[in-house]
């Protein structure tokens, strides 16, 4: 892909792909996978942002803020998938906009899943003056500055891009994050790989550090010894959850380097950004909130509470 090409030249190479593979039929798991979300996700944060004892829980308020970027990654997904499937013309700002919110979304929940298991691992090191050193009020500037750190990057090339090419009203067939990111990179803004592969490379490394010492300041106290404990399925859950979160982004991030290699049919480059954006990208955002409201059992008896106080509510007004 080379940057004098028209990008609306390249998405419409995209859309005779998509209709000679039928692709837009991927709509229906896309629905299916995002529906459960909207449901879950949504009692999940009225639970927590209800109940005072939850707010005061630095981990619960981290989960809160995973839940909402997930909803919004989870909704901008299928409002484009939609868009595209019914080939309405957007933008090429419009475009850029959508790209900006989803990898601003994307990064939000990869820093605020991160910081739930360093949160974790402060937890149990120091159990003493874990409450004083993160408070919730510093909690929550610790997350406007995630939100900040995850959007600036991506907002930034936006306008940059904007300005250098003055595309504002170029109509697009569909909106891809893949092509948007990838035209902005055949303009030779190399930043977007450094953005991304330091990202993930300090999250992971953060995330393996902090659950080796876990292990290593708990294995003495016999939590490990049992295959069935609730340490090892605690850890073997949070582990296939952070898989799911991480994979998507590495596989997006491989389809970004490879997109102007020649010897790579078309093709298959759009059946893996469909198969990922429609299916691996939404995978954990729908396992989140039922593993996260069946892990915390302060959630699950709050969201009880909450559905029976409903349910006593309904009963009296059909009575009346």
């Amino acid at each position: 892909m080379t940057s004098p090409i028209p990008i609306s030249n390249i998405t419409q190479e995209w859309v005779e792909v998509l209709e000679k593979w039928h692709l837009d039929l991927f709509l229906i798991p896309t629905i299916v996978i995002t529906l459960p979300t909207l449901l879950a996700s949504p009692v999940l944060l009225v639970s927590i942002f209800l109940s005072r004892a939850l707010r005061q829980e630095t981990r619960y308020l981290l989960l809160a803020n995973i839940l909402v970027a997930d909803l919004f990654l989870v909704l901008l997904n299928l409002a484009t998938l939609i868009c595209n499937a019914l080939r309405a013309p957007m933008q090429w700002l419009g475009c850029e906009l959508v790209t900006a919110l989803t990898v601003t979304s994307y990064c939000c929940a990869i820093y605020t899943v991160t910081l739930m298991v360093v949160d974790t691992y402060a937890a149990v090191r120091w159990p003493l003056r874990y409450r004083d050193v993160i408070p919730p009020s510093r909690t929550y500037c610790i997350l406007v500055g995630v939100w900040v750190l995850a959007a600036i990057y991506p907002f930034t090339v936006m306008i940059k891009t904007q300005v250098a090419s003055g595309n504002f009203h170029e109509k697009l067939p569909v909106c891809l994050v893949l092509i948007s990111l990838g035209f902005i990179q055949a303009r030779n803004m190399t930043g977007i790989y450094i953005y991304f592969f330091v990202a993930a490379l300090m999250c992971s490394l953060l995330i393996s550090y902090c659950y080796i010492r876990l292990y290593m300041v708990t294995r003495t106290q016999g939590i490990w010894h049992s295959r069935f404990s609730r340490a090892r399925v605690t850890l073997l859950a949070h582990g296939v959850l952070l898989l799911l979160y991480f994979a998507p982004g590495f596989l997006f991030t491989m389809e970004l380097v490879l997109i102007d290699r020649k010897d790579i049919p078309q093709d298959v480059r759009v059946w893996v950004s469909t198969v990922n954006m429609c299916v691996f990208m939404l995978l954990p955002r729908v396992f989140a909130p039922y593993l996260y409201g069946i892990r915390y059992r302060e959630i699950s008896d709050t969201v009880m509470l909450l559905l029976l106080h409903q349910h006593r509510r309904l009963s009296q007004a059909a009575a009346a």
